[in-house]
């Protein structure tokens, strides 16, 4: 049997396909673009932002624990987090020099009281 030779190759299908791949990526990068969909959000009475400000807690180098710029002990500032939704965002800044103990307790009363979103502010390195 004489098979016969193909004089072409057939684009059609694979000019579809590609449109197709347009099409949803132009669709997509409109969303994303946009920065998310457009939706008309319900309203309620409490701002839950206002609710949720970060927190900063910080240790000068000398050991003093500031909550939110104002000087505190331990146990104030363990009272502070305990009145406050756990879902909060807590950064701590630590001066370098300063005694890892001091760090450590501070860090022990966040973790303690059950917050998941902490994070330690750090510089990079140049």
């Amino acid at each position: 049997m004489n098979e016969k030779e193909f004089d072409y190759i057939n684009v059609i299908p694979l000019v579809d396909v590609m449109l197709v791949l347009l099409t949803i990526v132009l669709t997509t990068s409109t969303l994303i673009a946009a920065g998310s969909i457009p939706l008309q959000l319900p309203q309620a009475s409490a701002n839950r932002e206002d609710a949720l400000r970060m927190q900063t807690i910080e240790i000068a180098r000398d050991g003093t624990i500031y909550y939110n710029a104002a000087p505190v002990c331990r146990q104030a500032l363990l009272d502070a987090l305990m009145r406050m939704d756990r879902s909060t965002p807590v950064l701590i800044r630590a001066d370098r020099k300063i005694a890892l103990q001091t760090f450590v307790d501070v860090l022990d009363v966040v973790k303690t009281e059950g917050f998941t979103r902490v994070s330690l502010q750090t510089e990079s390195a140049q």
